[in-house]
């Protein structure tokens, strides 16, 4: 049986909660190199103040402002180890960070991706909001005011298939901050968020909720402790 335990950090710094991380990470692959299973994994909530952050594959002109404009703003960024390019976190987006070890779930890594994948679409249907994927980019996708819009994005690594990082939701996201930087390095896609769709604000604590509902569903996970 494998089990999750669910962590709810609240609005947390980005380098406190990647260090958090990190630990639980290096610690499953030191207990596979150990001999050990990993049957417990985690499944951690979390929204960040205001950070961009690039990944392994970012092209660094796709960051449109320097870091003394970062700065005026309070915003801060970070060159990560995950997949992908640059995105943005901030407070009203729901950040999720799944530490599995994804071999003990029976899945590949493409097989992971989609199942996150899944999670989205099928927590955003349940605000009336059908998302799709497109083929050769990675993340959830809608139709809103005529065009294809990007309402979550994922990005993750994987060492000796352990997990971390993972996805962002944008659920009452100020999606301003995103015209600081070519999303994900599509220039020619917008994003959006499930408040921007329904034209109201939502709570976040009940997307938390359906969302961690279908990663267990989904994943075949028992609920270890919320």
């Amino acid at each position: 049986m494998n089990l999750v335990k669910v962590e709810d950090l609240g609005l947390k710094d980005y380098k406190e909660a990647w260090d958090y991380q990190l630990t639980l990470f290096n610690a499953k692959i030191a207990n596979k190199q150990g001999g050990g299973v990993n049957s417990e994994h985690q499944l951690i909530l979390i929204e960040h103040p205001h950070v961009y952050t690039l990944g392994k594959s970012t092209d660094k002109n796709n960051l449109l402002v320097n870091e003394a404009f970062l700065a005026s703003i309070g915003a801060t960024s970070y060159v990560i180890e995950r997949g992908g390019d640059i995105t943005y976190h901030g407070p009203g987006q729901l950040v999720t960070y799944p530490i599995f070890d994804i071999e003990s779930l029976g899945l590949g890594v493409k097989a992971y991706v989609a199942s996150i994948e899944k999670a989205i679409i099928r927590t955003i249907k349940e605000y009336g909001i059908d998302g799709f994927i497109v083929d050769g980019k990675i993340g959830v996708w809608i139709n809103h005011e005529g065009a294809e819009k990007k309402i979550a994005a994922i990005g993750i690594k994987c060492s000796r298939y352990v997990s971390m990082h993972g996805l962002a939701l944008n659920v009452n996201t100020d999606l301003s901050m995103f015209n600081h930087i070519v999303p994900c390095g599509i220039p020619d896609k917008e994003v959006t968020s499930i408040s921007s769709v329904l034209g109201r604000e939502i709570s976040i604590d009940e997307v938390k909720r359906k969302l961690v509902k279908h990663f267990i569903d989904i994943f075949d996970l028992k609920l270890l402790e919320t």
